[in-house]
């Protein structure tokens, strides 16, 4: 079979050649993983299965209104961002939140939004001619991103408040980035011609205790915001897949019934979370994606134990299709390069010992 084929035959649950395998990454670790195997992608090397094209944004980022113009560097929606450096790698943490100095809908319409126009679509369909033996993602876990991707600009508290209270300046400010995206996704679509296999979208819905938001606002604000991504993509032939960190066992047959097609990122450690279980209740409607752990087998478990924790996710949530194999996050600096080989290897049946 070949990465695509491998992709979607397990996406129909049915069994492939082999479970399907994907990988997450800091730069760190893909650095790492680079030298390991003398300068190759480590998709590449990994086997990964699963390849993603993009339309650059060639728009210029500014420093939001209001704020100091003092971060390292600015994303398109304005919030500054600077650089925080850890014992074992570095993030750039928002700083300068200037969509919290947005107080009345006349500020709303003033500011200074981006424009889907900026984006270069020309690409796509040359980019996913090029991938057409993997399984071809556009988007990504920041799409639409919500509370994730409001908060860098607004700040996580005000956002949850807004959500709850349905403030009418924070929903505003949420459906200009709904709005934005689902733009783009429309039109990244129609310029793939046909070659995109995965919209992927992200909103984190859920807490290491349970569900983010109660059943009635995640019912009236968040669904009428995802549903038009999931029907966009069906619409171009296209699966939908969510990242969402968290335990979100309560809100999965809402998202059935919303048609999602692939959960993205699963985290094993949340009580609602169980592997077996998961699959036992909708394995037959639901892919899942991730279910390795990243808090604790890959960085603090042994090899033995990362082999067992990927051989248990092959025989129980493999079984029949409805999985591909990954990390339930990005493999953070600290994790031991031996414990990433072999997550892979286990599946593969390969070592790569003597790649190095």
């Amino acid at each position: 079979m070949t990465s695509k084929e491998r992709v979607l035959t397990a996406c129909r649950h049915e069994q492939p050649d082999r479970v399907p395998l994907q990988i997450y990454l800091t730069p760190e670790m893909h650095q790492a993983l680079s030298a390991w195997f003398g300068g190759r992608d480590p998709r590449e090397a990994l086997g990964i299965d699963l390849r993603a094209i993009n339309a650059p944004w060639r728009g210029q980022a500014r420093p939001g209104p209001g704020v100091a113009g003092q971060a390292d560097h600015y994303d398109m929606w304005g919030t500054g961002y600077s650089v925080c450096r850890y014992a074992s790698g570095s993030y750039a943490e928002a700083t300068e939140l200037p969509l919290a100095l947005v107080e009345t809908l006349d500020d709303v319409e003033r500011y200074p939004w981006p424009s889907v126009d900026d984006y270069d679509f020309s690409g796509l369909a040359e980019q996913g001619r090029a991938l057409r033996d993997y399984a071809v993602c556009f988007g990504g876990a920041g799409i639409p991103d919500i509370v994730n991707g409001v908060s860098r600009g607004r700040g996580m508290e005000r956002v949850l408040v807004d959500i709850m209270t349905a403030d009418p300046v924070g929903t505003a400010i949420i459906d200009r980035r709904v709005q934005h995206y689902l733009e783009y996704c429309r039109r990244g679509l129609e310029a793939a011609g046909g070659a995109v296999d995965i919209l992927c979208l992200g909103e984190d819905c859920g807490t290491q205790n349970g569900r983010l938001f109660p059943p009635r606002v995640f019912e009236e604000f968040f669904v009428p915001r995802l549903q038009p991504f999931i029907d966009l993509a069906h619409e171009y032939g296209a699966l939908a897949m969510l990242h969402s960190c968290g335990d979100t066992s309560q809100i999965i047959p809402t998202f059935i019934e919303m048609g999602l097609d692939i959960l993205d990122a699963m985290q094993p450690e949340p009580a609602g979370m169980d592997p077996a279980t998961l699959k036992h209740r909708y394995g037959d409607r639901l892919t899942f994606c991730g279910l390795i752990s990243t808090q604790h087998t890959l960085p603090h478990g042994s090899v033995e134990q990362v082999r067992r924790e990927v051989r248990e996710r092959i025989e129980v949530v493999g079984a029949g299709g409805g999985y591909i194999l990954a990390p339930a996050h990005c493999i953070q600096p600290d994790t031991p390069l031996e414990n990433v080989l072999a997550l892979y290897e286990e599946e593969l049946g390969v070592s790569f010992a003597g790649q190095r």
